[in-house]
């Protein structure tokens, strides 16, 4: 069993809803494809702003009734959902009042600012005049995110209703710690009628005449302006700007294949929608509904995904993990000096310390990968100024790895549960269940992660390269004798001979958790494996009881715990096979590369939106025309969007050498759909470059079609 935090009550299947899901900033909202948040319990709709449900209900009605769904979608760079309903056969006391299919009703919608903003436009075509009622039925339960999860509580705060004017009625909640939040709903123009959870509307339409309303509802606004329609406008037009001006620093891919093409456009768009400005610059958070907020492993591995294409997101990342970086050791929030942010929250519960997730620490991994993501930076962009300022964060990061992390002094990092509600397990895969033996049985703490250790020896490499660039090549000695004192005692403690892979672990007496799983798989991201072991492990993850044909499964289907339905026991996870061919690429497999490519692309396409979710289910392809999804996978998800960001690195092997002012493409090979590849505007400092990737035989063909600047484009083949 899960632990409490960690579990999310699921009371319908996956295929029976399909949230559409707009962000802006801390504020996100799920509804129907009607447009609708139907406030039944069980479900996630609604507008959340800081962790804290805001909009609870918002349905419209015409004469009543449910209009009927034409079509309905989110464009494609996610800054506005668009929907056409129709009216339901209207009967009045056995008489056909008037026929379906006869009034349009067009729903328009975008969130900023912590609020959802809509124009409803209804027009008339039938033959004569018609009078219709439409009604909005809203309210606001400022439910704690942890509750919508599941969670039981005490006690909550009180709400109070209240209608201001006319044209708005809001919601007060005074929390139990005294915060006070208040949802607005506002009306443009003024309704028939308003009172506490319902404004209706008289339309008195003749044939082709039209009638709009505009309605803003959430956070009440700061700078106490008239809504109406100019301001729906003003602030669609800006939020657009917003979303494509973040998505516009990231290079453009396109290929002549426009299924390809939607994955692509999607994946951008949920990136950077999925991104929220913080006062130390863009950060990806982590997914919707359930982990929208900072998570520091989400970010660093969303953030290294995309760093060939767009390294400001990594630089806003680092600056946010810095200064949220531990200074003192707290049990309750599994903190110690030095150790990078697990996530963050900001809900009543967090507040209260309900649950530990204000600030909590309890992620053994997001500190290694904190100085590998510095490391990477710095290769990508030769940015020494950003260097020098963290330089203190990455030697606090180091100095956590050295102690805390390594509390017996054995030369592995390892993680022991100290909250007493915080996760007990700490690597990626933190369910209760995701550390076990050969039989089955739970790993004991405290626990030695193979991905860990693979982290650290990168993390050491990169300090040391750093180092160096900073003028202490004493330092920079010492941690490359540190990275490969480690990758020996590594090779030595975790391989598998029977097995042809690495251990998922050793427990707390040193003893390895002997089972075949896609953790092992990260060893090859950072080059700690030997070359003839990587191949082994390739072999053992592109093998039939590890690849599903749509990717890598968390566990093999031989595992005890093997559940092809479980979170973390059998599963297939984008970011995790994104991370297996970036590792794959590393030791020039590129047969392997693409056909977790191919699996994950196939997927896909198969899929609503074109979207990866956070995961879905573990069972063989054969015969399943799409994956099938897992009940309360987040969807988007950042760093399962920024997979084909990965992939697409992976298979063609791109690195940018800045010194040598070199874009490099080794050993590159495109997947079977796929003719040819464009990438635009690719950059290596102050230069960039277009260029065009074509299969030629058996061959790719790189062309240069533009360039601006001093750079070189180099080819391995």
């Amino acid at each position: 069993m899960t632990s409490p935090q960690l579990h999310v009550q699921a009371t319908a299947a996956a295929q029976e809803r399909h949230p559409v899901v707009l962000k802006h900033g801390d504020a996100f909202v799920l509804f129907d494809d009607h447009g609708d948040i139907a406030g039944r319990a069980g479900t996630a709709e609604g507008l959340y702003a800081a962790g804290t449900r805001i909009v609870s209900r918002y349905e419209l009605r015409f004469a009543g009734q449910r209009p009927l769904v034409l079509s309905s979608t989110t464009q494609d760079d996610n800054s506005a959902f668009l929907a056409d309903l129709t009216n339901p056969d209207l009967v009045d006391d056995g008489r056909l009042v008037l026929s379906r299919e006869l009034i349009q009703i067009d729903r328009m919608r975008f969130v900023w600012d912590g609020a959802l903003y809509e124009r409803i436009l209804v027009r008339n075509f039938d033959a004569k005049p018609f009078s219709l009622d439409l009604t909005l039925e809203f309210g606001a339960d400022f439910v704690d995110l942890f509750e919508v999860r599941g969670q039981p509580r005490a006690a909550r705060g009180t709400t109070v209703a209240s209608i201001d004017s006319p044209v708005r009625a809001s919601y007060a909640y005074d929390a139990l710690d005294g915060v006070r939040t208040v949802s607005t709903f506002t009306f443009d123009p003024p309704p028939e009628r308003l009172e506490t959870g319902l404004a209706s509307y008289r339309f008195e339409l003749a044939r082709g005449r039209s009638g709009r309303i505009f309605v803003r509802l959430g956070l009440a606004a700061s700078n106490g302006t008239v809504f109406g329609p100019r301001a729906f406008y003003s602030n669609l037009r800006t939020a657009r700007r917003d979303l494509r001006g973040a998505s516009s620093k990231a290079t453009a891919i396109d290929s002549s294949n426009p299924l390809f093409n939607d994955i692509v456009r999607r994946s951008v768009s949920d990136t950077y929608m999925l991104v929220t400005h913080t006062a130390d610059g863009p950060y990806p958070y982590a997914g919707v509904p359930w982990y929208s907020t900072p998570f520091g492993r989400d970010g660093i591995i969303t953030a290294l995904m995309m760093l060939w294409a767009d390294p400001s997101l990594a630089r806003g990342v680092l600056r946010f993990l810095a200064e949220t970086q531990a200074t003192a050791v707290d049990p309750a929030r599994d903190a110690e000096p030095g150790k990078i942010l697990h996530e963050m929250r900001a809900g009543e519960m967090a507040r209260l310390r309900e649950v530990p997730f204000g600030r909590y620490y309890g992620s053994v991994d997001a500190t290694p990968l904190f100085v590998v993501l510095m490391g990477e930076y710095y290769e990508r962009t030769a940015d020494l100024e950003t260097v020098r300022a963290l330089w203190p964060n990455v030697l606090a990061a180091l100095r956590w790895m050295d102690t805390y992390g390594d509390a017996d002094g054995d030369g592995f990092i390892e993680y022991a549960q100290k909250s007493r509600d915080g996760l007990s397990n700490q690597g990626w895969k933190d369910s209760q269940d995701a550390v076990f033996h050969a039989d089955g049985s739970l790993a004991r703490g405290p626990i030695a992660l193979v991905e860990v250790q693979a982290y650290a020896y990168g993390a050491r490499r990169h300090a040391a390269a750093m180092a160096a660039a900073l003028g202490d090549e004493s330092l920079a000695r010492a941690l490359r004798l540190e990275a490969e004192t480690l990758r020996a005692r590594f090779e030595d403690a975790f391989w598998c001979e029977d097995l042809s892979t690495y251990a998922l672990a050793l427990d707390g007496e040193k003893a390895q958790c002997r089972v075949r799983t896609s953790n092992a798989g990260h060893a090859l991201l950072t080059g700690i494996a030997s070359h003839e072991r990587a191949r082994r492990v390739a072999s053992t993850l592109m093998s039939a009881a590890s690849f599903s044909g749509w990717g890598v499964r968390t566990v093999a289907i031989e595992a005890a715990r093997y559940n092809p339905l479980s979170y973390h026991n059998g599963s297939v996870w984008p970011h995790d096979n994104g991370l297996i061919a970036l590792g794959l690429a590393r030791y020039n497999m590129k047969d392997a590369v693409l056909r977790i490519a191919t699996g994950l692309l196939d997927a896909a396409t198969s899929l609503e939106l074109r979207r990866l979710p956070e995961l879905f289910c573990g069972f063989e392809r054969r015969r399943r025309p799409s994956p099938t999804l897992y009940p309360v996978a987040c969807s988007p998800q950042a760093w399962s969007s920024a997979t084909v960001f990965a992939l697409i690195s992976a298979a063609l092997g791109v690195s940018l050498d800045v010194a040598g002012r070199t874009i490099r493409f080794d050993h590159p090979v495109l997947p079977p759909a796929l003719d040819d590849l464009r990438l635009r505007k690719l950059r290596l400092l102050d230069a960039e470059i277009d260029v065009l990737l074509k299969r030629s035989g058996n061959a790719i063909a790189v062309t240069v079609e533009r360039r601006l600047g001093d750079v070189n484009v180099d080819v391995l083949c």
